[in-house]
């Protein structure tokens, strides 16, 4: 997986209304989690060197708060989406349940179950 740092960065993002101002910090993990999810799906992953961008601002005469959230990623298909956390930078970070450590902590699971 040799220059993943020079691929294209895509922005993924989602714009909207929140009308609570004590749900605004819970909403925008949220939202970052979605845009996530739908990253992966279509076989990106983020570019963790770049942080999320979320912008918020109050409509005095709606009296409500407009956001924009901006997440980068870049495209490496969607099989390989699933291994990998991450690029940060020059470095791949892989999640960390391995298909080794999953079958071993199932047989874990099963043995404390007897």
């Amino acid at each position: 997986m040799a220059n993943l740092h020079h691929k294209p960065i895509k922005k993924f993002g989602i714009d909207g209304i929140i009308h609570d101002e004590s749900t605004i910090a819970r909403l925008k993990i949220e939202y970052i989690r979605l845009v996530l999810l739908e990253m992966r799906l279509s076989g990106h992953v983020p570019r963790l060197d770049i942080d999320p961008d979320f912008t918020i601002s109050y409509n005095e005469h709606h009296e409500y708060f407009e956001f924009k959230l901006s997440v980068h990623g870049i495209y490496i298909g969607k099989r390989k989406s699933e291994c990998i956390l991450g690029i940060d930078g020059t470095k791949v970070i892989y999640t960390q349940q391995s298909k080794s450590s999953e079958s071993s902590q199932g047989q874990e699971s099963r043995l404390n179950q007897k």
